[in-house]
């Protein structure tokens, strides 16, 4: 199957956002693909700021580059997926600007304790499991088939390979004996059942 690859660029403005930014400090600048292009025009904007880069949803490996050179992140972009990522990873204050809303905020303690406590009840789980399940897509640029076989052969449990374009996750009730779902694919896809490898204790 031919895939193209076509940027999306957002249109909306960034200024009036921009203009309620209160931050001390040295600020790191990331952003989503989408936003990635108004960085420079952002840093212009805020005085002691840096670009950091682009955020994934699956790693926030640009704002930790830059973690030691900063007090703060700004992320501009919407959705709290990618700045939860970034103030859990590199345990600095993280704010978010959104062209989409005007909004501006910061990522509350809250928001951090919900998320790490999210992780650890899974990590619970995932050492409980006898029996677990490893996900894996067939989507260009989300299949980690070699991670998952080698992960396989690290586990000291029972464990399967389950493949798919789309996930259903109501589908996880033909197989009940199934206790956890690793995760190698897209990191937003987020069940109570599934931990993702990252979050995964090292083996």
């Amino acid at each position: 199957m031919k895939v193209i690859f076509m940027p999306a660029k957002s249109k909306f403005d960034i200024n009036e956002v921009i203009k309620k930014v209160k931050v001390d400090g040295k600020v790191g600048l990331v952003a989503s693909a989408q936003y990635i292009h108004k960085l420079e025009e952002a840093q212009k904007l805020i005085p002691n700021s840096i670009i950091a880069g682009q955020v994934l949803g699956c790693n926030a490996l640009a704002a930790k580059k830059v973690e030691n050179e900063v007090d703060s992140f700004l992320f501009i972009g919407s959705g709290p997926f990618h700045p939860i990522e970034i103030a859990v990873k590199t345990k600095k204050p993280t704010y978010m600007a959104n062209p989409n809303t005007n909004e501006f905020s910061r990522v509350s303690e809250e928001e951090i304790k919900m998320y790490e406590n999210k992780i650890k009840a899974r990590t619970k789980k995932f050492y409980a499991a006898e029996k677990v399940g490893i996900l894996v897509s067939t989507k260009p640029g989300q299949n980690n088939m070699k991670l998952a076989l080698k992960l396989q052969e690290k586990l000291n449990k029972e464990s399967y390979i389950f493949s798919f374009d789309t996930l259903n996750v109501d589908l996880f009730e033909d197989f009940p004996d199934i206790e956890i779902w690793i995760n190698t694919a897209c990191p937003r896809i987020d069940n109570k059942n599934i931990i993702n490898i990252r979050d995964l204790p090292k083996l």
